[in-house]
């Protein structure tokens, strides 16, 4: 604090002086006017000594109390000041990227990009650039070039090009596996990993062009590229090419690894690559590998009985040869899970649902184990390559010791005939409006309950077909399992149950994140694209299991829409007042993070110095 005063000035004016530092820029305000000396000379003989000992006063109560009273002038006429932007642009900057920028420097992602580029020569901050993205990408998930023109909400306003970020993308494809690997060696000093049980699956993202990418041959090698944006099978039913992501997550739903294939490329390929990749990052731990029954070839559950490791995948009822079939339908060897009692499929299912006696019956499951050393009686397809080189499936022949662990609900069962019943009334309701072979068709589309009927007279009658309903019907409540696990059937069922997690990280990468639909043409834009989500995502898990341990647990929804909120506007530049207000999650972040971003008023010193924290 200083005295400000016009010394020309016969009569002059005094007032407090504040100097204020905020980033680059450096200006100075006055804060409290003291008064003219004219007004002085009424309480004092010396109004330039009397101002000094103001001045110290308010400095005392400023250093003190870390609290200053301003004298503000508001001028109703004042105008804006014109710009050449095309648009009018918010003065409010975020702050709630302090928490993520926090998770964000303890990944170590600064140092891998230091690293990368020692050798080279460029004048712009690759870190920087993928810092912002992967914060737009959790709290304002936009194109790059969207991302760009919006770096100013932002409290530090970083300031780059977008050149910048295409160049920043080329280091961190060039870098891929170094990179993914320094972000799960990181994050283990972040959280306490669970790496016991890796869960995988895969998930498709699509483009808005309309020709997938050609392969390329190599003329000299023969050596063939195959383009990665392919057209494949996709549960949107969206006629455009995609890619695919395989996800690798640990029992906390937290990423482990990730990869990117073509998009017509069978999942059931990705898997153990990326494994392989794992397995030496892990160097060595043992695992459980868990998917669901699309990822659980012969391959993979062969890979996963080698080197200590296990597996635990999801097995089709419907899949199992007839032999295996009566051993599920049987009663023999039941027993409800939660105690281990004997009990019969017959009364499992015919127990009085409503009544309260009942009631935990009904939410118990009977389970029993079938041995299933021949992988044939599973329906399980190796592949083998053939002559051409070109990989074909053929039915396994081959002995892997598993065992299947037959389940079943009757809660399930009331769920699946439920679901079924109102597609029957849809497939009546079809036979009444419509001609059924002129509505789509398709294995899990309603009309595959309807039937077409020839009588000798070569009319043609449609009705609803009860024999598909009764075949149907048989499966409904019945879940398996195939694990080489000799582990209790309760603890193998648990572990598989949570697979819906990987499924959560998928549904917030697409929803959330906004990772599709994707606008890059190149390779290496692509593959870096969902790098950066897949960073985000990390981040996001890391955020939400420290919360966790903390005894705090919010929604997805939750946190998002506070680190969005958590804003500021500028106050003459002065100080920044928070435009955001508390709450459970605002007291819980700032405990588990220590940012203090529950002040009403920050000065611009202070949260320069957060800043300076978090990135020392």
């Amino acid at each position: 604090m200083k005295l400000w005063y016009d010394k020309k000035s016969k009569d002059p004016t005094y007032f407090i002086q504040m100097g204020i530092r905020n980033g680059k820029k450096t200006t100075t305000r006055n804060v409290s006017r003291i008064g003219k000396h004219s007004e002085l000379l009424r309480v004092t003989e010396d109004p330039l000594a009397y101002a000094k000992e103001q001045v110290r006063k308010y400095s005392e109560e400023y250093s003190s109390e870390n609290k200053v009273t301003l004298d503000l002038s508001i001028n109703f006429s004042e105008k804006i000041k014109a710009t050449q932007d095309t648009a009018s642009k918010s003065t409010r900057l975020n702050i709630g990227y302090f928490f993520i920028q926090k998770l964000y420097n303890e990944l170590g992602i600064s140092d891998f990009f230091r690293e990368a580029t020692k050798d080279s020569r460029i004048r712009f901050d690759p870190d920087t650039v993928n810092r912002f993205l992967t914060y737009a990408r959790i709290l304002n998930p936009d194109s790059k070039l969207g991302t760009l023109d919006h770096l100013g909400s932002y409290y530090e306003k970083p300031d780059f090009d977008y050149q910048h970020i295409m160049r920043t993308m080329d280091i961190m494809e060039a870098n891929y596996s170094g990179y993914i690997e320094n972000l799960y060696q990181r994050s283990c000093g972040i959280v306490r990993r669970n790496t016991a049980v890796c869960y995988y699956d895969c998930s498709n993202y699509y483009f808005e062009i309309e020709r997938e990418d050609e392969d390329y041959t190599d003329e000299v090698t023969g050596e063939v590229i195959r383009g990665l944006r392919k057209f494949g099978l996709a549960k949107d039913h969206k006629p455009n090419p995609i890619v695919e992501m395989g996800l690798f997550m640990d029992r906390d739903g937290i990423p482990i690894s990730m990869c990117i294939t073509s998009g017509s490329d069978n999942e059931q390929t990705t898997a153990i690559p990326l494994e392989e990749e794992m397995v030496k990052m892990f160097k060595g731990k043992k695992f459980i590998y868990c998917a669901d029954a699309g990822l659980g070839s012969f391959n993979i559950r062969k890979f996963n009985s080698m080197g200590g490791r296990a597996f635990i995948v999801t097995q089709s009822v419907k899949k199992l040869s007839d032999v295996m079939k009566q051993a599920v339908f049987n009663d023999y060897g039941y027993r409800l899970l939660s105690s281990d009692e004997p009990v019969s499929l017959e009364h499992m299912k015919s127990f009085d649902r409503f009544d309260a006696d009942c009631r935990g019956l009904y939410d118990d499951r009977a389970y029993k184990v079938i041995p299933a050393d021949r992988a044939i009686d599973l329906g399980l397809y190796e592949e083998k390559a053939t002559r051409s080189g070109k990989p074909r499936k053929v039915k396994s022949k081959a002995t892997l010791k598993q065992y299947v662990i037959v389940s079943f609900s009757r809660k399930m069962m009331e769920y699946q005939r439920s679901v079924r019943n109102r597609q029957i009334e849809r497939a009546r309701g079809i036979l009444d409006r419509m001609d059924p072979e002129s509505y789509r068709k398709g294995p899990h589309d309603v009309t595959r309950f309807i039937v077409k009927r020839t009588s000798g007279e070569d009319k043609v009658a449609y009705e609803i077909n009860e024999d598909k309903i009764r075949e149907e019907e048989k499966y409904d409540g019945f879940y398996a399992i195939a694990t080489n696990l000799e582990d209790s059937a309760k603890d193998i069922i648990e572990v598989s149950m949570n697979r819906y997690k990987i499924e959560d990280c998928f549904r917030i990468m697409k929803t959330d994140f906004m990772a599709r639909p994707v606008w890059h043409y190149k390779r290496e834009h692509i593959i870096s694209h969902f790098m950066i989500c897949y960073t985000a995502l990390l981040i996001y898990r890391l955020m939400e299991k420290k919360l966790e341990d903390n005894g705090t647990h919010f929604t997805t929804d939750a946190i998002l829409e506070t680190l969005k909120n958590m804003e500021v506007a500028s106050i003459e530049d002065i100080c920044y007042m928070s435009l955001y207000t508390g709450s459970q999650l605002c007291t819980a972040l700032n405990a588990v993070f220590g940012l203090g971003l529950d002040k009403k008023y920050y000065q611009p010193k202070e949260l320069n110095k957060k800043i300076k924290k978090i990135l020392k």
